[in-house]
């Protein structure tokens, strides 16, 4: 049965993450948000550090990661270990009673081994299902999930697994019962329609508004699959995405993109 309860899901990303003093503003901020919330992290930058540091050298195609396996150790070693760990401890020591988790853990997000592409991604799941019982369960206690980019397939094998994509399933899953919110934080003000002016936000972007800017090349590469998922979410129930700088949590005037359908 669907509530009036408004859940609401962050998603940061490596950006953020590698700026110390931004992860610390923009986890102040989250922990001031009332009511129940979930973050989402990324870390593709510090997974690429310590993949150099071990000898191993990051594979991209497309701004995708190829997760070989040893890739997939060093990804689940800084997202599900060094990074979801730092993230958690910061929230505690604002007051914010947090558990770290990958999908894994408590069978909460299933994956499958990414299939019919033409490059072998390796190790990298897409989302088949959400355990939404069990994290309504964790949200209802006053406990504050932080997800890192890590899920699995059931069988014992752990998937490297877009942070957007989960935030997108994560959202979907609990629109059942909540009014779900999404808000993407990254180091720009919003969608750009020139991305070397960093105050060029588009305040919203429909669907055919979407479609009208991908032709002209006004959105293209990583942002592609990013809106996919916000368009994705909002089609199955989830209320509200915004996409913003990071401070965008806390400021109530900033500049920021509304999706809409």
């Amino acid at each position: 049965m669907k509530t009036n309860k408004e859940v609401t899901l962050v998603k940061i990303g490596g950006n953020v993450i590698d700026d110390a003093e931004a992860l610390t503003n923009t986890l102040m901020a989250f922990a001031n948000i009332k009511g129940p919330k979930i973050l989402v992290h990324g870390g593709g930058k510090e997974a690429s550090r310590m993949a150099q540091k071990l000898g191993i050298q990051p594979q991209m195609i497309d701004g995708r990661r190829i997760t070989d396996a040893p890739m997939l150790d060093v990804a689940v070693m800084t997202y599900a270990g060094l990074l979801n760990k730092k993230i958690v401890a910061q929230l505690q020591a604002l007051g914010t009673s947090s558990i770290g988790f990958s999908g894994a853990d408590g069978n909460l997000i299933l994956s499958e081994k990414r299939k019919n592409t033409t490059t072998d991604f390796g190790f990298v799941g897409d989302v088949v299902s959400v355990n939404d019982q069990m994290l309504s369960m964790f949200l209802e206690e006053g406990i504050v999930p932080v997800f890192c980019a890590i899920t699995h397939d059931g069988a014992g094998q752990l998937l490297n697994t877009n942070a957007d994509t989960i935030t997108s399933a994560l959202g979907v899953a609990l629109s059942g019962k909540y009014s779900v919110k999404i808000t993407y934080c990254f180091e720009k003000k919003g969608v750009l329609i020139n991305t070397e002016d960093d105050n060029s936000v588009i305040s919203t972007i429909t669907q055919s508004k979407y479609n009208d800017l991908i032709a002209i090349g006004a959105i293209h590469s990583g942002m592609i699959p990013k809106l996919d998922n916000c368009f994705y979410a909002l089609s199955k129930g989830v209320q509200q995405i915004i996409i913003g700088h990071h401070s965008v949590i806390g400021e109530s005037n900033a500049l920021y993109t509304t999706i809409q359908l």
